[in-house]
């Protein structure tokens, strides 16, 4: 059975940084790209963060990231990261990652697979 592990969420001061992890079973690493989306309140739709393809040759990031997060992968440990850096308010939501046999992109229709989610609280 397919599952997507998230963890690494907490409660951040604003300029902190943290980084999420999510671990992958049950899929071929290589085949698929992973996602992350985060989601600010409940009802409101995902919001794409970043992606990374199978091979870790492209990658995409939100327009909001700014250069802030850096999105990795180590197929051998089946997991993905995504560092985050100078964490604003702003960035609080939940944040899922997911996993596509598509190409890499924040499209959050594209991904089959999703994870249970990690809080990450931005707050002084």
């Amino acid at each position: 059975q397919v599952q997507l592990v998230e963890s690494g969420g907490d409660l951040v001061q604003p300029g902190g940084s943290l980084r999420l992890s999510c671990v992958v079973s049950d899929l071929t690493m290589d085949y698929y790209a992973i996602g992350w989306f985060r989601r600010q309140a409940p009802g409101k739709e995902h919001e794409g963060v970043s992606c990374i393809s199978g091979d870790s040759r492209s990658t995409d990031y939100g327009e909001f990231v700014k250069g802030r997060f850096t999105i990795s992968r180590d197929n051998a440990k089946s997991t993905v990261y995504l560092q985050m850096d100078s964490l604003e308010p702003e960035d609080t939501a939940v944040y899922y990652c997911a996993a596509t046999a598509r190409q890499c992109r924040l499209r959050s229709d594209w991904f089959g697979y999703w994870g249970q989610g990690t809080q990450v609280t931005v707050s002084s």
